[in-house]
């Protein structure tokens, strides 16, 4: 029969209380008070019930972590490393996909299990604002997002500077002697905020160098996926004159993008040059390797999990955004093999 609390107690010689307060991580206990609990609890394999904590607590100690896909690559290193964060300070993570899908957003967010099951939520949305303010009324859970949105004010927000880094990942482009730069990752009919700071980026490194943005340049994807950069990519490169580089909203993306350039019968970077963001396993060890903007997942992941422990604890507190950094990392596809 599994050890209980009374059972801790009685083979330390301390009150029940004692051991719940070592247990819940209660600070004033003595150390030397803590180091008889912990002992009494390694004795007895003791495993706190997390039934018996939510309900003396009100807390589940697990946090909900919601993205468009899981599959994507930067979605799932990115869950890897809130994991690894929440563990840090005695969280556990569940994780949960929306697919796009701005109903099973709603669903996700509004759903009055999620008040059961979780003691804040780490939030990657499409909706706007103003359905994000929609969907959280009825709910007093602590929550954080992550990018995709321009902070409001109205919520804590861990993001990267969008504009900044297609501003850089195009400009590296242009300092490689490259004048007609395409983009792939438009999406000029959705609301939310990533596609459009990119563009406007991209757009701005162009005007920068003296070089007026050319629309015909500039390809929407319906998703970042391969096969949406090899389409775009075909599409572009079957012009009249086509772009001799390629920057793409994401590394995926431009993954699809050198696809489509090799099977044209062109050579990456000597004809088209081709740049990510994102920095993904799979492009560090393609043939080129990817050049990309690489986002610090683990800044990102650690900073959201602080600000979400942080509203658990003061949910009145005023909301903050915080930027994470990102690096330039030029590689053969832009360089060339003797990089």
């Amino acid at each position: 029969m599994p050890a209980t609390l009374r059972d801790v107690a009685d083979r330390a010689n301390v009150s029940v209380r004692t051991v719940s307060n070592v247990v819940s991580g209660y600070e004033h206990v003595s150390e030397k008070m803590r180091s008889r609990v912990l002992a009494a609890i390694a004795e007895l394999d003791y495993r706190p019930n997390p039934v018996a904590r939510t309900l003396r607590t009100g807390r589940t100690g697990m946090l909900g972590l919601i993205v468009p896909e899981i599959d994507v690559p930067y979605f799932s290193e990115l869950a890897r490393d809130v994991i690894n964060a929440a563990a840090e300070v005695g969280y556990r993570v569940m994780i949960d996909q929306t697919g796009h899908d701005h109903e099973r957003e709603r669903q996700l967010l509004t759903g009055e299990d999620r008040t059961m099951l979780f003691d804040g939520i780490l939030f990657s949305p499409l909706v706007t604002r103003d359905e994000l303010r929609e969907m959280n009324a009825a709910t007093s859970m602590p929550l954080v997002l992550l990018g995709e949105h321009e902070f409001d004010g109205h919520y804590d927000h861990v993001a990267i500077d969008n504009v900044r880094a297609a501003r850089d990942a195009t400009a590296h482009l242009l300092s490689r002697g490259r004048t007609r730069i395409a983009a792939i990752g438009a999406q000029p009919d959705e609301s939310y905020a990533t596609p459009q700071q990119r563009t406007a980026g991209y757009e701005m490194a162009l005007s920068e160098a003296g070089i007026e943005p050319d629309p015909a340049l500039l390809h929407p994807a319906a998703h970042y996926s391969r096969a949406d950069g090899y389409a775009a990519a075909r599409d572009l490169l079957a012009a009249s004159i086509p772009p001799d580089a390629i920057f793409c909203y994401s590394d995926l993306l431009a993954m699809g993008a050198m696809r489509a350039v090799f099977d044209s019968g062109l050579r990456v970077p000597e004809d088209v040059a081709i740049i990510g963001i994102d920095d993904i396993e799979e492009g560090r060890y393609s043939r080129p390797t990817l050049s990309t903007v690489s986002l610090d997942t683990p800044f990102i992941a650690r900073e959201a999990v602080a600000r979400v422990a942080a509203r658990i604890e003061d949910p009145d507190a005023p909301a903050e955004e915080i930027v994470a950094p990102h690096t330039l990392l030029a590689r053969e596809s832009t360089l060339g093999s003797g990089s």
